[in-house]
Order: structure tokens, then C-alpha cells, then sequence
């Protein structure tokens, strides 16, 4: 297991950089993109765009360039904006980062508890009217595009229910932990709920697919044949092998999400998160401020890959030798 793990370490460590390779080569070596022109503006003349070159080393050999930019972003953190002058990359996404987390962590926790106990209830009831019943609230919740759910749920309660049912719900936007712990969980409850709605219906159909196949393995049919109850087969048996591909899955959305996914549902609820840094700087063009975002979700979604292989590994241990 630890042979398992360092290997997986160093290939994160082999694909961050590659990550980091290729964002600088898209963004600053693509013929025709000259980020001096952006910084120096629409009107300046040759003169101009020799001396900004030369400022922020844009004149230097691409091997330079990118050491360059990689000893701003990571070991001085002083890579600055070149639409905000004077704004660090750094300190925008460290600002950042704690409201995704909180809106994502907050999010997944509940659709990976209903989505769990909804697929093996759906599983444990197959053959009933419950099954299909859970498996349309499931569809449903897939189909219901995230943005459109915020908005409905904004307006019943931010104006239309506001002084009656939905008076507690508090306005758009966020509130850090250490303030107010009470209000950092009110401004977050119902972006948690909307995005949770989306991945129940996911993992909840997949792990009842999982749950019905492994019912009919071998080693299944030896656990009914001990005498087990079928309770305790469902779930000292086939749900442990079930969460397998359940976790795999977790790993890529919720690094995904972490990484800016989450943009739509930060900018319905007003959550100054990563994704709507990243979607205002694109709006913008800020180089440097996309190139941090993205090598920021790029780490996060590597990140959680590794950490679900070795969570896999743990689950099965054929996977450490794979």
C-alpha cells in the first residue's frame, strides 16, 4: 500500500506539471496572443510594448518565461493582474477558495448521504412501487439544469415568499464561518440544497445499478447460504464493493466542482467563489489571473483523483497491483 501511494504521488506530481506546461503555452506562446498589448492597452505604440516586455520579462526565451511566471504564482506570489494593476493572482484565489469550499463540501456531503441510502433503499426495494418512484425523483433531479433551480428557488425565497414561509432565509451572498457560524450555514443551506439535487439522482442510479449486480455474485450467494439476513448482505457485502465506482466518481465531481464547476450555482446565490473569479477574468482576458484559476482547478482535480485511488485501493485491495 505505501509502494501504492509513493507512486501515485509522483504522477501527481508529473501531471501538476504538465498542467502547468500547457496552461503557460496556451495562454502565452499561442501565435497571435500578445499580453504586452493587453497591458499596455489598446493605443500603445512600439515603444510602449518594448518597455512592458521588458518589464515583465515577455521578452525572454520561453523556457524563462514559464520559470519566471511559475516563481511569481508559487514561491514569491507576487504574479499580478494585468487588468487590476497592482491585484495579486494569490491572495484573489486564497479569498476565493474557502467559499467554494465551503459551498462544494457543504453540498456533497449531503448528496453523497441521500444518494447512498437512496440507491440501496431503491436497490433493497426492487420489484416495488418504491424502486421506480425513487428512480424518477432521481431523473428529475439530473434533468433540472442548476441555474434554473437557483433562480426558482431565489424567487420564492428572496421576494415572492420572503416575509412569510421562507422570512429566516437571509440575502444573496456569503458570510464567513468565523463571524458568524450561525449565518455562514443560513447563506449556504439553500445553495447546498440546489446543487446536491443535481449528483442525488446521479448516485443514486449508479449505485442501484452497482448495488443489483453485485446481489447476483458468488461471493454474495455464499454470504444468503451462511444464513446472513438479506439486511446484512446489502450491506456488510455488496454495498461495500458497490461504493467502489461511487467513490471514483465522487473524486472527479467533486475536484471538478472545487476546480470552478460550481460557477452557475456562485453566480445565482451571489458567492464570490473561484468559479466567478475565473468567469470575471475571462470576461476581462486577465492572463494571469486565468492561468492561476486554472492550474488551481487543475491541482484540485489531480488532487482528488489521487486521494480516490487510494480510497479505492483501501476498498479493494486488487487495485494495488493494477
Amino acid at each position: 500500500m505505501l509502494w501504492f501511494a509513493v507512486r501515485r504521488l509522483l504522477q501527481t506530481v508529473l501531471v501538476l506539471f504538465t498542467i502547468s506546461v500547457l496552461v503557460f503555452l496556451i495562454f502565452f506562446a499561442t501565435p497571435g496572443v500578445d499580453p504586452a498589448a493587453r497591458i499596455a492597452g489598446r493605443n500603445a505604440d512600439q515603444a510602449t510594448l518594448a518597455q512592458v516586455r521588458h518589464e515583465f520579462g515577455l521578452d525572454q526565451p520561453l523556457p524563462v518565461r514559464y520559470a519566471l511566471m511559475m516563481k511569481h504564482l508559487f514561491i514569491s506570489h507576487d504574479l499580478t493582474s494585468f487588468v487590476n494593476r497592482g491585484a495579486k493572482v494569490i491572495p484573489q484565489i486564497l479569498e476565493a477558495i474557502p467559499i467554494t469550499l465551503s459551498l462544494v463540501v457543504g453540498a456533497a456531503v449531503i448528496w453523497m448521504v441521500v444518494g447512498v441510502l437512496l440507491g440501496t433503499l431503491s436497490a433493497a426495494s426492487r420489484g416495488t412501487l418504491l424502486d421506480p418512484l425513487i428512480m424518477l425523483f432521481g431523473i428529475v433531479g439530473v434533468s433540472v439544469p442548476v441555474y434554473w433551480l437557483g433562480e426558482v428557488v431565489n424567487l420564492f425565497s428572496q421576494s415572492k415568499w420572503h416575509d412569510g414561509v421562507f422570512a429566516w432565509v437571509p440575502p444573496l451572498g456569503y458570510v464567513e464561518f468565523r463571524h458568524s457560524p450561525g449565518g455562514w450555514a443560513l447563506h449556504l443551506l439553500l445553495p447546498w440544497l440546489t446543487l446536491a439535487v443535481l449528483y442525488v439522482g446521479i448516485y443514486a442510479r449508479v449505485l442501484r445499478g452497482e448495488l443489483l449486480e453485485a446481489l447476483n455474485e458468488d461471493y454474495v450467494r455464499t454470504a444468503r447460504a451462511k444464513g446472513l439476513s438479506e439486511r446484512q448482505v446489502l450491506v456488510r457485502h455488496a454495498l461495500r464493493c458497490s461504493l467502489v465506482p461511487l467513490v471514483a466518481l465522487f473524486g472527479l465531481d467533486f475536484g471538478a466542482l472545487i476546480g470552478g464547476a460550481a460557477l452557475l450555482t456562485e453566480v445565482v446565490f451571489g458567492l464570490p467563489g473561484v468559479g466567478k473569479l475565473t468567469y470575471d477574468s475571462l470576461q476581462n482576458l486577465d492572463l494571469p489571473v486565468i492561468m492561476g484559476c486554472v492550474i488551481y482547478a487543475g491541482f484540485f482535480v489531480v488532487i482528488a483523483n489521487m486521494v480516490v485511488d487510494l480510497v479505492q485501493a483501501l476498498l479493494d485491495p486488487r487495485i494495488r497491483h493494477a
